[in-house]
């Protein structure tokens, strides 16, 4: 039994207080501590029993008392105990702010505590406890940079003080710094290896933090073993076991949860994990008690957030959404940020998905992303949100996100094919064929609704072989098998029995009889349906018209396969039959607006104008005016009722077209992209006449119609062309009719004809108007309307052609206006002759008066025939005579250019041969040269001897040579210039200009001086000039150039430019004659000796 003695004032007596036998009253201890001037720690010690024994409030009057001013002042010398008191009043007020849920109240804990720690610092700022207490304050606050401050005061005091160590831990885990904490935490249990468990169980913490489980299971382990009855360590162990995973752990879990919860019931952490626990073993009662006390007895955010997320999910399992949602929103509010704890948004986001708010769930759904940004399923469920919130973009981008972060999800794959059917067929028939690929490398069942949108994407694009091969494997065995393959036919007996065939289930019960019971399953009745569709498409209507009879056998509500037998019977003409069926359908669905719709179309096949128009009034109210086609239908049946009649009254006329208008409008309204009402809509403002409006609605109605296989609109092409007509474009007309006969019509559709007719017979091209015409009979000869039409283009074209003046038309024109004139004579008269004009609605007047017409033209044509044949007669006359004189013409300018080519032909020949004959004077007298080198050596050696008289000789010689050369030299002159010039002189052409320039200016009328130099520079070219005139410096100066610009080159230049003088053909008989008559002209010497 612990006791305290309390020593009795001014005596050695001493008063036992048995610490378990405190006084319920504190101020009876008080009395006798007061009394006896007992020591403050004696209080310390009492008032700490008081609260191990919950006390609290005896501890706190203790405490307060030991604090009060009258201590103070008494006790004024007792410095460490004041401040312990003060310290663990401090302490008590942290813990009631921690703990405290109301902010208010919170914060007077705070504040008081304050107040103490303040006070304890005014007895000693340096007290390491008063520091301590203040950094735990400031972390139960949440103020963590300041704890570590105040920590840090202490530490720098003492490096060892163990509750510092401890604080500053907390503090570096509260951070995240697990490794710095673990640190702290271990140089504390160094320091005092006998510190508490706790100290150990911080430890365990941080290595866990660290994912150190081994260490950190070692650690809690010595936390038990130092203390058996620790409920965090017992929590932490449990935590460990559970997530591991195994049956085997999760119960060892268990079981150390239990232990705890005995141990404290009051455990958050143990409460939230038990709670948990029957959760999933579907123990909703056992969750919500175990929750709802964990709410009680906690104040800490993120284990609230727990208690509230196990609550909700538990009214979320139980179906009551208002109640999880409610919950999931306060589990969201104890958490800062989703980081923290996103479970709760995502539980938050499907219940509010579930109750409809598409926005908030969305914001809870991204936020879970912010966490989890590969997270599969939220992006999937993303997708489809924003899929119904009309995001298309959105949705596609998140479904696709979903496929590239799991490749091997076949339900994301097919997820995202699903919402990219409608926008974009060909993504999404590639990821609905990754689904199967990826459902068949699993071993997985590949879902008949897979194998069915694969197919339908198929067939919509036309691809109906790939089509036929996914419906196939879609519906798989089956009785249809054998009737696709035609092994099981109906064979009506008789004509009546055919005509009713479409209604004929005696082939099935014949089958039930013979095999057994047909199966059917009903997950394959759409798939099924779509591969008769399928059928009925390639013309298979005998296989596609028993498929639809077995699904109205097995199922006789499903309404779609009546009307599809109903259209195959419209596509024969059995009107009758089709009406029947509609029927059947509207026997099952009186409401149905599809059968309706087609059974007003029917009627107005048969003419029955009231009836057709209530079924299609009661088609649109069956929807409530939503359905489209039976508000086009009105739209229709208006725009027919203004058209019909022949004798139209404009007023009813213009009712109709208004009221089909807004019909129409209706329609657009509802259902922007409805190709048929835009094209209604563009039919009546072209009625109206506005016509440029009405060609941008076709145009744009075309565009958008070319994009589909299963919009078939060849109305919208008419309907352009006509607008072209109007305008009169006749040539866009045309290619509009071509077009669509081409697109549609395989060129067979005579209507379309017509119109095609019509617009060439506009144009006036009547050559392909009569074509046109002639293609129309042949489709459809029993059509006189067509015959007639032949006849009044005929009767056109000559009218017009015996009109024009006669220079503007030939004679084959007019041949040709004669023979349609007899044809035109011909067709009318055929018309005439027929036995039922009546039923053609042709007037017998009416056509009396162009037969009339065409025989009178037929007689004025017969005048213009003769004239025009005179005219082409003369004309042909006319050609010939021209013709002739161009012949003439040519024939001379012929002859003109082959005497000019002989010429030139002649002259290039006389020139080849004038120059063969220089080139071989030029050979002789290069041998001349040869042979005359030493004799003109020698002479040159006497005329150096002669000395004085070379130049009295000279002069002589050269009055000689006046004479004689003005008769033997002069003449050929010009001759031997232009031979000279036709020689090619390379190397001097200077010297050669020169040489050619003199003798061309030469004439008799030069002085004898002149004559004189001309001479010596022949005969210097030469090489045979006189001796002496190598005396006379201007001969040299002259004769220099006319070698060479150096003297080096002469012996080379010499042949090339030697001046042939002598244009005669006589042939030379030596080189000596040839050098005595070169010498003549120049020879001074000879000419001496001769005087």
């Amino acid at each position: 039994m612990a006791c305290v003695y309390i020593p009795v004032h001014n005596s050695q007596e001493e008063v036992r207080v048995a610490l378990d036998q405190l006084p319920r009253d504190a101020t009876d201890i008080l009395d006798i501590l007061k009394a006896e001037q007992a020591p403050l720690d004696l209080w310390l010690t009492i008032a700490r029993e008081y609260f191990k024994q919950g006390k609290v409030d005896q501890f706190r009057q203790i405490l307060e008392e030991g604090s009060s001013p009258e201590i103070d002042e008494y006790y004024a010398d007792v410095r460490y105990e004041r401040i312990a008191i003060l310290n663990a009043l401090g302490a008590y007020y942290s813990y009631l702010g921690k703990i405290e849920t109301k902010q208010r109240e919170k914060e007077e804990h705070f504040i008081l505590a304050t107040q103490y720690y303040n006070k304890a610092s005014r007895i000693d700022m340096h007290e390491p406890s008063t520091w301590v207490g203040k950094g735990q304050l400031l972390l139960a606050k949440g103020e963590v940079e300041q704890a570590f401050a105040a920590f840090k005061i202490v530490l720098d005091g003492d490096r060892d003080n163990v509750p510092a160590l401890l604080g500053q831990a907390c503090v570096e885990f509260n951070r995240g710094r697990y490794s710095d904490s673990l640190e702290l935490y271990k140089r504390a249990l160094r320091v005092h290896p006998d510190c508490p468990a706790a100290v150990r169980l911080g430890i365990g913490l941080c290595r866990y933090k660290l994912g150190q489980f081994g260490k950190a299971r070692q650690a809690f382990e010595r936390v038990l073993q130092l203390d058996e009855e620790n409920v965090e360590a017992l929590v932490a162990l449990a935590v460990m076991d559970m997530h591991a995973n195994e049956a085997a752990g999760i119960r060892k879990g268990v079981e150390k949860m239990h232990k705890a919860f005995e141990i404290y019931p009051y455990c958050a952490m143990a409460l939230n994990y038990l709670a948990n626990h029957f959760f999933f073993t579907g123990q909703h009662f056992l969750v919500e008690q175990l929750t709802e006390t964990a709410l009680v007895v906690t104040n800490h955010g993120p284990t609230k957030s727990h208690s509230y997320y196990n609550l909700a999910r538990s009214y979320h399992s139980k179906g009551d959404y208002e109640k999880a949602g409610l919950y999931y929103m306060a589990s969201v509010k104890e958490v800062n940020k989703p980081h923290e704890f996103v479970f709760p948004y995502y539980g938050l986001s499907q219940v509010q998905l579930k109750l409809g708010d598409l926005r908030s769930s969305v914001s809870n759904f991204e936020k879970v992303l912010e966490v989890y940004p590969d997270n599969c399923e939220t992006l999937k469920v993303l997708g489809h949100i924003y899929l119904q919130l009309g995001q298309f973009e959105k949705g596609q981008e998140f479904m696709k996100k979903a496929t590239k972060v799991d490749p091997r999800d076949a339900q994301a794959s097919l997820d995202l094919g699903e919402l990219l059917i409608s926008s974009d067929p060909a993504a999404a028939l590639d990821a609905f064929k990754t689904a199967h690929s990826l459902l068949k490398k699993g071993g997985q069942e590949v879902p008949v609704d897979l194998l069915n949108n694969i197919g339908v994407i198929h067939f919509e694009r036309g691809e109906f072989e790939l089509a036929e091969q996914s419906l196939t494997e879609a519906v798989g065995d089956g009785i249809w098998i054998s009737l696709i393959e035609g092994k099981v036919k109906s064979n009506p007996t008789d004509a009546a029995e055919s005509v009713r065939l479409y209604k004929d289930m005696k082939i099935f019960t014949e089958l039930e009889e013979d095999d057994g019971p047909v199966e059917l399953p009903w997950n394959k009745v759409t798939a099924l349906f779509n591969l008769a569709r399928l059928l009925e498409e390639i013309h298979k209507t005998e296989p596609a018209s028993l498929l639809y009879r077995l699904i109205v056998y097995k199922y006789p509500d499903y309404v779609d396969a009546y009307l599809r037998l109903a259209a195959i019977a419209k596509t024969r003409n059995n009107i009758q039959l089709s009406i029947e069926l509609v029927n059947d359908a509207l026997k099952v669905n009186d409401k149905c607006a599809n059968a309706l719709s087609m059974l007003g179309d029917l009627e107005l096949k048969n003419d029955d104008w009231v009836k057709a128009k209530e079924t299609f009034r009661a088609a649109s109210e069956a929807t409530g005016g939503k359905d489209s086609y039976s508000t086009l239908s009105l739209g229709n049946w208006n725009y027919f009722a203004a058209m019909r009649n022949e004798r139209r009254n404009p007023k009813l006329e213009a009712t109709h077209l208004e009221k089909a208008k807004e019909l129409y409008t209706r329609v657009l309204v509802q259902h922007n992209s409805n190709l048929y009402a835009a094209n209604g809509a563009g039919v009546v403002l072209a009625e109206k006449g506005q016509f440029d409006v009405s060609r941008d609605i076709f145009t744009q109605v075309q565009e958008a119609a070319s994009g589909s296989i299963f919009i078939q609109m060849p109305d919208v092409w008419i309907n352009l062309a006509h607008v072209y007509f109007a305008q009169g474009n006749f040539d866009l007309a045309v290619k509009m009719y071509q077009n669509c006969l081409r697109k549609f019509y395989y060129n067979t559709e005579s209507h379309i004809l017509l119109y095609l007719a019509r617009t060439h017979y506009e144009a006036e091209q009547w050559q392909d108007c009569k074509k046109t015409l002639l293609r129309a009979i042949h489709l459809s000869p029993s059509n006189y309307v067509l015959r007639f039409d032949a006849g009044v283009m005929m009767q056109k074209y000559s009218a017009l052609t015996l009109q024009k003046e006669k220079n503007k038309r030939t004679a084959d024109e007019v041949r040709s206006a004669f023979a349609e004139l007899k044809n035109a004579v011909r067709v009318f008269g055929q018309l005439s002759a027929a036995a039922n004009l009546n039923f053609h609605g042709f007037d017998e007047k009416k056509i009396a008066t162009h037969a009339e017409y065409c025989k009178h033209l037929l007689e004025a044509a017969k005048l213009h025939c003769e004239a025009a044949q005179r005219e082409e007669e003369q004309a042909r006359q006319r050609q010939e005579l021209a013709r002739q004189v161009a012949l003439a013409e040519e024939a001379r300018r012929k002859a003109e250019e082959q005497r000019k080519k002989q010429l030139e032909k002649r002259k290039l020949e006389d020139e080849l041969k004038r120059v063969e004959q220089q080139e071989e004077h030029f050979k002789r007298v290069k041998e001349q040269w040869k042979s005359s080198g030493p004799k003109r050596r020698e002479r040159s050696d006497n005329d150096e001897e002669e000395g004085g008289h070379s130049e009295k000789r000279r002069k002589r010689g050269g009055k000689k040579r006046k004479e004689r050369g003005s008769k033997s030299r002069y003449e050929p002159e010009e001759t031997e210039a232009d031979m000279v010039d036709d020689q090619e002189y390379p190397e001097d052409e200077d010297a050669n200009l020169n040489y050619r320039e003199g003798p061309a200016n030469e004439t008799q009328e030069q002085d004898d001086d002149e004559v004189e130099e001309n001479a010596q520079g022949l005969l210097a070219a030469a090489g045979l000039e006189d001796s002496d005139a190598d005396d006379e410096p201007s001969n040299a100066g002259k004769r220099k150039p006319a070698w060479s610009e150096s003297d080096d080159d002469a012996p080379e230049q010499q042949p090339n430019i030697s001046p042939v003088r002598e244009n005669s053909a006589e042939p030379q008989e030596s080189d000596t004659e040839v050098i005595e008559n070169s010498e003549k002209p120049n020879g001074d010497d000879d000419m001496d000796e001769d005087d």
